[in-house]
């Protein structure tokens, strides 16, 4: 417990304040991440990522975010597509170059892998570009990082029910509730700085990024199932990897980005 409050406060620390910075700093920071992220997502899989057959989910996730970073908030919707088709190919390619030792069952894992963690970071940078970017930002992870507080602490405390024991046996139906009501009260705080929400805007959009950052982790827990997996990697001490701390995020992003475009 020690070394978990101490690795979550020092990180976090240094997060919110590359944050605050922006620009480049965080942009540096968010490309660091997400490259430590995919090559976890690879090594969960059994897949060496220093091997060839991930280099092609390596250079989408890089197209991603470079794209954002070198066209700002529009580049997604004018090259994510390419960038999709391209990885594609490649990987449909990559199986007859290798013999099929890439089969196609591995390069839908390493795209899939791709895709999730190439669009859930590039959301992260380019939130943090929009107007009242680091507010917007803010609100976020609040909700996110409440959530995920409040369902460790109540969870261990009053936890019986369990929510979904096929793919994580320690979450319960009340560390869940417990982790809902702190996200709500989290983004209902935080939102009062942000002037183009209102209360009830506040409420459903703090609910929507709450109930997906549970969703979010769930996924991972179910990959890491599948996987036989413990954690996504080591990197942070009572932690895990940099997936297993950032999963709620990026799902929470990219359903933020789907519910924004609808």
């Amino acid at each position: 417990m020690k070394q978990r409050i101490i690795t979550g406060g020092v990180g976090a620390a240094g997060f919110l304040f590359l944050l605050w910075l922006g620009g480049g700093w965080y942009a540096a920071l968010v490309f660091l991440l997400a490259t430590l992220g995919y090559a976890e997502f690879c090594r969960m899989g059994k897949i060496p990522w220093r091997s060839g057959w991930s280099v092609p989910g390596f250079l989408m996730v890089w197209s991603l975010l470079l794209s954002v970073m070198m066209y700002g908030e529009t580049a997604l919707s004018s090259y994510g597509l390419d960038v999709v088709l391209a990885g594609l190919v490649i990987f449909f390619l990559l199986m007859v170059i290798s013999h099929n030792r890439t089969d196609i069952f591995r390069a839908a894992y390493l795209f899939c892998g791709a895709l999730y963690i190439g669009f859930g970071f590039s959301f992260m940078i380019q939130m943090r570009w929009m107007a009242d970017g680091l507010l917007w930002s803010l609100f976020v992870l609040g909700v996110i990082w409440a959530g995920d507080t409040g369902a460790y602490f109540v969870g261990r405390r009053f936890g019986k029910r369990k929510l979904c024991p096929e793919i994580s046996p320690n979450k319960t139906v009340e560390g869940s509730a417990g982790g809902l009501i702190l996200s709500l009260g989290a983004g209902l705080s935080i939102a009062s700085a942000i002037p183009a929400l209102s209360w009830s805007s506040s409420l459903a959009l703090a609910l929507l990024v709450a109930v997906a950052g549970q969703l979010g982790d769930l996924v991972e827990s179910a990959i890491k199932r599948t996987t036989g997996v413990k954690d996504s990697g080591g990197l942070l001490p009572g932690h895990g990897g940099v997936l297993d701390r950032f999963d709620s995020l990026l799902f929470a992003l990219l359903v933020i980005h789907l519910f924004r475009v609808v």
